[in-house]
């Protein structure tokens, strides 16, 4: 049975990493899992959509954007979500 391994995969099909496409690839992954993060967050606080909105004073239909693309968050949003919102810390890691 030959198989390939995922990584193999991007690098064929989206170029290795430091190429503009995969770069572009990886930072939208990162978006999304930052989505599933929130809402991960939520879930364990027992909390809706609409009361983590209220407590924001943001629509239910924007955290549900939020949580299923973590695309166009800005960080002062992140910290209102998770320090606001769900009562966390928000941590980032920036790597040179």
């Amino acid at each position: 049975m030959n198989t390939t391994k995922w990584s193999e995969i991007k690098d064929r099909v989206y170029g290795e990493k430091g190429t503009e496409r995969r770069d572009e690839l990886e930072r939208e992954f990162e978006t999304f899992q930052i989505g599933l993060k929130l809402r991960e967050a939520r879930e364990q606080k027992n909390m809706t959509q609409s009361e983590l909105a209220e407590k924001l004073e943001k629509k239910r239909t924007y955290i549900s954007r939020v949580e299923n693309n973590g695309s166009n968050l800005t960080l002062k949003t992140l910290f209102d979500i998770v320090e606001k919102g769900l009562g966390g810390k928000v941590t980032i890691s920036i790597e040179v």
